[in-house]
């Protein structure tokens, strides 16, 4: 009796998701979910629109006021409401602030700048080089910020590396070859932010005179490769970066315009604003994998969005990142740009929707690198994030793969390449998602719980060691957070019972499933399991959540342990 009970405990859990689910469904049968306000976009946001000449802008006075208010105690800010406070996000606050002086937010100006002495210093250089060791090698996040405080009045410009936009005049297969420092999807901010250094802190007489005569066809690029919405990237920071560059560089015009238009549209009421515009093909493909989990897709017209998903589908060459036709960006908007990890999940996604799309397929598989494993754009760009393989993108595209029919020598070789990154525990570090609350963020249940799908479809030994891991990693309450011990989460539980409950049945696995389905139930029952957790990872690690992860989660993990426990099964 106490078994029919938890199912039926189980069963009405699944059934509020699903419900909630499909009410958060748009009538042209996609999800487009919310992204959390983010200091660092708000900040980036007010300085663009500043250095652009808008300072009576009203979208500047809420901005300064919503900024103050989600200042932490400690005086810094994090990327999401919910993060702890960081040092690139307190600069670009405190130069937001400093530049926008306000009296009412003088205290909180003065408050982030103990923030940063107490963690960088007070000198310049303290901070520059504070700043430049978070990102490495990197450049594609350092000199941008570098160049805001630059603005503020914090730095001199002369202490900021310089960025080489005339390499942007070359042809795009070159620019694997010159090793630029910044990754490919950086392009914008590398023509705009290295013009505004170049007009700035001028190199000697002679490369000053080589490097003009690139400064016409490096804008002529820039305004190329800028999306009818304005927004690059849709990405609200990069955007701004490109605006409050080009300010910088006296090179006001289409492009300037144009990001100011996105800037201003993507505002919201309460004065911020988020990283991205939206992730609406991630979350449409994921929801309908997690429906045909629970055995609810007939419940949404399922060619209406097949419809959908297929009018996302690039169907050209793509102006940004050279990328060929066949491929999925993770918005429906036009500054997307189309990814391995999207279109590993549209191509799945329309496999439950009964269609197959060889132009999809071939998209993912020239896509591989020669290590076995898939990158997020570009094919052997380099060792950057976002432009080297991944497990996560890995074991998504061998999904793919496998569902749709083409299982061979791709897959063989991104499950070697699975093996060789597997860590001695028997786990995986994903690119796209983390742990704020984890050793160096790292969230090895989400990546290791994206993996073991991939390990079971193919039958890999490996298998059984993901497992260990994710059974091994479960706390107390019976959920999981990124790593053991560290405080669950609506999504991380749903991703490691989603996972394991694929898994052949076994004793341990068993357990840890039904403790799972029990810790989500307890959420859903208590009203508490729509409350996002930021463990979202967006470009050059800025932190988010997404309201639609712990509900399509819910749905994806409760589906699979009903599917798989019945009153039979007891």
């Amino acid at each position: 009796m106490r078994e029919a009970t938890d199912l039926d405990r189980l069963g009405a859990a699944l059934r509020t998701a699903t419900d909630r689910l499909l009410a958060e469904m748009r009538p042209d049968g996609y999800w487009e979910g919310e992204l959390s306000a983010s200091a660092l976009a708000t900040a980036t946001a007010l300085l663009a629109l500043d250095a652009c000449g808008r300072s009576d802008d009203a979208l500047i006075e809420r901005g300064i006021a919503w900024l103050a208010a989600d200042q932490n105690p400690d005086g810094g800010w994090g990327d999401s409401p919910n993060s702890p406070s960081n040092l690139s996000t307190t600069m670009l606050a405190l130069a937001a602030l400093t530049r926008c002086r306000a009296p009412e937010v003088e205290a909180a100006r003065s408050r982030a700048d103990d923030y940063v002495s107490a963690r960088a210093g007070r000198s310049v250089d303290e901070r520059v080089a504070a700043v430049s060791a978070c990102y490495g090698a990197d450049r594609t996040f350092a000199a941008p910020i570098l160049v805001a405080c630059a603005l503020a009045g914090l730095v001199p410009w002369d202490r900021i590396p310089r960025l080489p936009f005339e390499l942007a005049a070359l042809p795009r297969a070159l620019h694997r070859v010159a090793r630029l420092r910044v990754v490919s999807y950086a392009l914008p901010a590398l023509i705009a932010i290295g013009l505004a250094l170049h007009r700035n802190h001028p190199p000697g007489v002679i490369v000053r005179a080589l490097r003009g005569l690139t400064v016409r066809p490096a804008l002529t690029t820039l305004e190329r490769i800028q999306p009818e919405s304005g927004g690059f990237l849709e990405a609200v920071p990069l955007t701004s970066f490109v605006a409050m560059g080009l300010a910088s560089a006296s090179a006001n015009g289409v492009v300037a315009g144009r990001c100011l238009d996105f800037i201003a549209r993507t505002a919201r009421p309460d004065g911020s604003w988020p990283i991205d515009s939206n992730l609406s093909v991630w979350l449409t493909t994921n929801a309908v994998l997690a429906l045909d989990a629970a055995g609810a897709l007939e419940k949404i017209d399922a060619a209406r969005t097949r419809g959908w998903l297929l009018a996302q589908q690039c169907r050209t060459r793509h102006p940004y990142t050279n990328a060929a036709a066949g491929g999925w960006a993770w918005t429906h908007l036009p500054g997307g740009v189309p990814d391995a990890d999207d279109t590993a999940r549209a191509l799945l996604a329309l496999s439950k929707l009964g269609e197959r799309n060889a132009d999809g397929v071939r998209w993912l598989l020239r896509l591989q690198n020669r290590d076995g494993g898939w990158p997020t754009f570009c094919r052997g760009w380099g060792k950057l994030p976002f432009d080297r393989s991944a497990a996560d993108l890995t074991a998504h595209a061998i999904e793919a793969l496998q569902a749709s029919g083409s299982a061979g020598a791709a897959v063989r070789r991104g499950i070697a390449y699975l093996r060789r990154t597997e860590a001695p525990d028997g786990s995986w570090r994903p690119l796209w998602f983390g742990s704020q609350l984890a050793e160096d963020g790292a969230n090895r249940v989400l990546g290791t719980a994206a993996v073991l799908p991939a390990l079971l479809a193919c039958g890999e030994r490996a298998a059984e060691r993901a497992i260990a891991c994710l059974v091994g990693s479960q706390n107390p309450d019976g959920g999981w957070g990124g790593a053991p011990g560290v405080v669950s989460s609506m999504e991380e539980t749903a991703a490691a019972v989603s996972a394991l409950a694929r898994a052949p049945h076994d004793g341990g696995a068993d357990r840890a499933v039904e403790r799972g389905a029990a810790y989500l139930a307890g959420r859903i029952e208590d009203g508490t399991w729509t409350t996002p957790a930021p463990i979202g990872l967006y470009f050059s690690r800025l932190w988010y959540f997404e309201r639609l992860y712990p509900i399509i989660g819910a749905v994806d993990a409760l589906g699979r342990v009903v599917a798989r426990r019945t009153p039979d099964d007891d």
